[in-house]
């Protein structure tokens, strides 16, 4: 028996290419959508408790004396060296000559054994003992600005960030190539202005020019008495030189890649020759999805923020180009921390 030689031009089985459904990519779209602006609502619950939290701080700092601007500074030990100054004042004054209190009644040393007595102050004060029975420790000031709850770290939050938001990202992805979604209908193709180098040239000059005009913006809202809530911005702001690396390397580019192929791509793109529409009914309706995500910012900040999310979707439909929105957008948020949270410039920063 001979053995046949396997065949030169034996064919590679390849995966199929999804057939194109943009119907159903457009009810995905509108799931993920639900989703984004689920997951805004929970993030605007979390920092309007982490601000009530603050404003309690700053009012239980008030009763005490001390000013929220000028906060206490703890010692080497992380207790307030006023308190502690202030307790021996108090006590020194107290005593007499010999080192005793009058009208002093016997309480147990702290560093006595079991049973041993010595003298203290007035019994009603906290700290002292009546019939061998101790009223509770006097407990120390701690540094007011410490962070009591180490699961709110900007570490773990902006991790947490880049991880949801990811995950929208990689669902809808998956949802593009399953329903055959064209490249080009995403706004990524072989023209240059789409991925090549000018791309990325007018993405820079793009989001430069919308980061002034969200300057601008603030300021105008500043200027009429509107506040423009930035306490999200200053949740996230980096504590150090690894956490600024985390927000500018992996979660501010999670959120752009993510942002705008969510709102611009796959609701302009993708959506319009579904619905058969013109892009800027869409581009509208993306924005107010855009504006009513960012609610932790405030009512002004909504304004603001569909603003931009209109101007992103003008750049989106004008160039068709995913790579530019992206740019844009990761330049806007990276300037906004750089510039408030890094260097420490109010906001706007000709204020």
């Amino acid at each position: 028996m001979t053995l046949q030689p396997a065949a030169v031009g034996a064919t590679v089985q390849t995966l199929p290419v999804p057939e194109t459904d943009l119907a159903g990519f457009a009810w995905l779209v509108a799931v993920v959508l639900t989703g984004f602006l689920i997951l805004a609502r929970l993030s605007q619950g979390v920092v309007d408790g982490e601000k009530r939290e603050d404003d309690g701080a700053s009012s239980d700092r008030e009763d005490d004396g001390v000013s929220p601007e000028r906060p206490r500074s703890p010692g080497p030990s992380g207790f307030d060296s006023r308190d502690v100054s202030a307790t021996d004042q108090g006590a020194s004054e107290g005593r007499d000559e010999d080192g005793d209190s009058p009208g002093s009644s016997p309480v147990a040393h702290p560093l006595a054994p079991d049973g041993a007595l010595g003298p203290t102050e007035d019994p009603g004060r906290t700290g002292t003992v009546e019939d061998g029975a101790a009223r509770g420790p006097v407990e120390p000031a701690v540094a007011h600005n410490a962070r009591e709850d180490p699961a709110m770290s900007p570490g773990l939050l902006l991790l947490n960030v880049a991880l949801t938001q990811g995950l929208f990202g990689a669902l809808l992805a998956g949802g593009a190539w399953y329903f055959g979604v064209p490249l080009d209908a995403l706004g990524v193709s072989g023209d240059a202005l789409s991925t090549g180098l000018p791309a990325l040239a007018v993405g820079v000059v793009f989001g430069v020019v919308l980061w002034a005009g969200n300057e601008l913006a603030s300021g105008l809202a500043a200027s009429s008495g509107a506040d423009y809530d930035e306490g999200l911005r200053e949740l996230l702001a980096p504590d150090g030189v690894r956490g600024w690396g985390l927000l500018l390397g992996a979660t501010l580019p999670t959120i752009a890649v993510v942002e705008e192929f969510v709102f611009r791509a796959a609701v302009v793109g993708a959506v319009t020759p579904a619905v058969g529409t013109s892009p800027w009914v869409l581009a509208v309706v993306s924005s107010v999805a855009f504006a009513l995500g960012h609610g932790a910012q405030g009512r002004v900040g909504i304004l603001v923020t569909g603003g931009l999310g209109m101007a992103l979707a003008a750049g989106f439909v004008l160039t068709d180009s995913l790579l530019v929105v992206v740019v844009a957008h990761y330049l806007v948020n990276a300037l906004e921390f750089l510039v408030h949270e890094g260097l420490g410039l109010p906001d706007p920063i000709w204020s």
